[in-house]
């Protein structure tokens, strides 16, 4: 009899270990809620950036008026006629 509670005991002590600190504990499952999470959150913003990206194509694809805007916001593209102006902030200026 002593023998048979000796070993349900060390079975119940190997499945508590499992449970608060083997794998598949309940630790190991919050912090890979934790992950999971994260992820998810990664993916929502990168599924943004690839909506308004795709956004963009279709802009520059659909007409001029899109290839003319980035030409002018990053290449300073100035059409004929128009007259160029650029405003100096005098708190940006570099010392010499």
């Amino acid at each position: 009899m002593k023998i048979l509670i000796a070993i349900l005991v060390i079975l119940l002590i190997g499945v508590q270990y499992r449970l608060w600190i083997g794998e598949g504990s309940l630790a190991h499952r919050v912090e890979l809620q934790k992950k999971i999470e994260q992820q998810q959150a990664e993916n929502d913003a990168l599924n943004e950036r690839n909506r308004i990206l795709a956004l963009e194509v279709e802009a520059l694809k659909s007409g001029l008026d899109g290839v003319e805007e980035r030409a002018r916001e990053q290449m300073g593209m100035v059409k004929q006629g128009e007259t160029f102006f650029m405003i100096v902030d005098p708190e940006n200026k570099s010392k010499p």
